[in-house]
């Protein structure tokens, strides 16, 4: 039997027959490449269903379970044999693993194989609601459209995009995927190396926030750093930042979609600080932060004037 990494991904979501399982065992067992890669793929068997599985969630909208429907009658074919169907990997546990062909990749392996899931599981979640909200938007030209097309005109575009990133995070996938300081480390060393955006992560502790991790992003090819934090109670908090050359400006707060927005521009980076928290308690952890009266949580400490802060 030929061990191929599908076949492998089948035997890890348990979806072999008992002689086909046989086989695959007997070859690890005289095999330690086979071995390895198969622990690779149990390693990235991560259990998301269970993150989700006591999340309140609100009912899906009855337009958009016909839609699905809809595509999913499109794109279906006649029935096929096991072999084939395996082969084909479509299969949920496959496409969960699928890291290396996403069309967006994180900049530092060492936060994958959580990192990478996260943003599969963001990706499909986003092509989906996109596709339904702008169909709704072309057959709605009421106040509701008009609403949301005021607020995302009012921010930037890669601030509607971090928004629309962050809205799609619970408290259970971001403590899932919280970094240790070494690896958190790294990656703020990445962004001041090959990035050049002299990041500082604040320490927010003082303000109920912890600090879970730092992810290396881009937008229209452009390095964007997402800093997350864990409130006490409630959803995540994300602290954004990009390069800006325009010049200096003070801070600006919008409600964009069900989300508080913090916004500033300071020695050539912008800041977007997006949280479900109420206004003034938003505004007041946005002053810390741009006053550079936060101590640092991880990495170095950034030229001075160019603190996130």
């Amino acid at each position: 039997m030929t061990m191929d990494d599908i076949l492998l991904m089948a035997y890890v979501d348990g979806e072999l027959t008992p002689r086909e399982r046989e086989d695959v065992e007997k070859t690890i067992s005289v095999s330690p490449e086979i071995a390895e890669r198969l622990a690779r793929f149990a390693a990235s068997a991560l259990r998301y269903q269970h993150a989700f599985a006591h999340q309140k969630l609100p009912p899906v909208p009855e337009r958009l379970t016909l839609e699905i429907e809809q595509m999913s009658r499109a794109y279906s074919g006649p029935p096929e044999s096991a072999d084939t169907a395996r082969g084909s990997a479509t299969g949920p546990g496959w496409f969960a693993r699928l890291r290396s062909h996403l069309p967006l990749r994180f900049a530092l392996n060492l936060s994958l194989p959580g990192l990478a899931m996260t943003f599969a599981a963001g990706a499909l979640s986003c092509a989906l609601v996109l596709r339904y909200a702008t169909q709704g938007l072309r057959g709605d030209r009421g106040a509701g459209a008009s609403a949301l097309h005021t607020a995302a005109a009012s921010v930037s575009p890669w601030v509607a995009a971090a928004v629309n990133y962050q809205q799609l995070y619970t408290r259970d996938t971001v403590a899932f995927d919280a970094l240790t300081p070494e690896v958190a480390s790294q990656i703020v060393a990445q962004i001041h190396r090959d990035d050049g955006v002299p990041i500082r992560v604040p320490d927010l502790r003082p303000a109920g926030l912890t600090f879970t991790r730092i992810q290396r992003l881009r937008f229209h090819n452009r390095p964007l750093v997402q800093i997350v934090y864990l409130p006490k109670t409630g959803l995540p908090v994300a602290l954004c930042v990009m390069k800006d050359e325009k010049p200096d400006a003070g801070m600006t707060h919008e409600h964009v979609e069900n989300m508080n927005v913090l916004m500033w521009r300071r020695a050539k980076l912008s800041y977007a600080l997006i949280a479900s928290l109420d206004d003034d308690q938003l505004l007041a952890i946005g002053k810390q932060i741009a006053k550079g009266q936060t101590d640092e949580t991880v990495g170095q400490a950034a030229p001075k004037g160019n603190a996130a802060g």
